[in-house]
């Protein structure tokens, strides 16, 4: 492995998710310093093709979150300059981006989804858009970021979503909500990492809080579940990556409804193409669980870099 390699960190950008990539950003351009590359962090802006442009990296590490930086129009400025990048390319990162368009995607390459709708949030301030409990969430948001959660008792659809000062599109993802346990499962490269279960631990809810603040979830690795399910998790989680076309490190967010008055479904929520390399993140956990440190872990992304991905 080279250890001369010049390697811009992208992190923090203009959107909601800013300080979970700054976050992301600093612990993997310290990781990668300390697996002895020369990194220069780069606070994104506007300006990034000229910036990028008069840096000359050898790789640039993708540790942007949400739109802009991870929905392919940060990978399409790199393929223009030729900087080979880490994670996934244009098209899968466009696509993994959009709720909807990827759970076609999967849904016909046989990973099972959750049933959903595309509605005006105009329309679903005024009448339920299917009957409750059911989750409300932007098509191209991450972190969680806008979504809510209409109860089964709830008489009346969710009034803030006609607000004026309303911070996301008018178009929202509308899907039947499944209860149970939340797993999750990473693929790095064409390799399945074990399965954890995310138990939120102030919330019934994976939010924003239980995602990034110390101790706000409880992570089970390996997930107490059937060797069955736990297998076939890790199955559909490289069905997922490959179907989408993904590329470096994937993780799949999953729903197991294993109790007696539920489904017994096992649904694919989304497949995120630039997991949180935060210190509560899943991705670094499951690659420690596999024997593989936080270091070793970037440094394998910054190896594996290219353009046309």
């Amino acid at each position: 492995m080279s250890k001369q390699k010049h390697v811009a960190v992208l992190m923090g950008g203009w959107v909601n998710e800013r300080p979970v990539s700054l976050s992301s950003g600093e612990g993997c351009a310290a990781a990668l310093e300390k697996g002895g590359y020369k990194v220069t962090r780069v606070d994104v802006d506007r300006d990034i093709a000229s910036v990028l442009a008069d840096l000359r990296p050898d790789v640039a590490f993708n540790a942007l979150h949400g739109p802009f930086g991870e929905d392919g129009c940060i990978q399409g400025i790199l393929e223009i300059l030729e900087i080979p990048y880490t994670h996934s390319g244009v098209m899968a990162s466009a696509l993994a981006m959009n709720k909807d368009k990827a759970k076609a995607v999967m849904a016909e390459a046989g990973i099972p989804v959750t049933e959903h709708l595309i509605v005006n949030r105009f329309h679903v301030g005024h009448d339920h858009p299917m009957k409750p409990p059911y989750v409300l969430k932007p098509i191209n948001e991450g972190s969680s970021f806008g979504v809510i959660i209409v109860k089964e008792d709830q008489p009346h659809p969710p009034q803030e979503l006609t607000r004026e000062d309303w911070p996301y599109p008018d178009d929202l993802m509308c899907e039947k909500f499944i209860g149970g346990r939340e797993l999750t499962c990473a693929v790095m490269g064409e390799k399945p990492l074990g399965v954890i279960e995310v138990v939120p631990t102030g919330n019934s809810f994976y939010d924003f809080d239980a995602k990034y603040a110390e101790g706000g979830s409880k992570h089970i690795l390996p997930a107490k579940i059937s060797p069955f399910v736990y297998q076939e998790i890790q199955k559909l989680s490289v069905e997922a990556h490959q179907a989408l076309g993904c590329r470096g490190v994937s993780r799949a967010d999953f729903r197991f409804d294993e109790r007696e008055d539920g489904s017994g479904n096992l649904v694919c929520l989304e497949v995120n193409t630039q997991p949180g390399m935060t210190p509560t993140s899943l991705v670094p956990e499951m690659a420690e669980h596999e024997g593989m440190s936080y270091v070793e872990l970037v440094s394998w992304m910054v190896e594996e870099a290219s353009c046309c991905r």
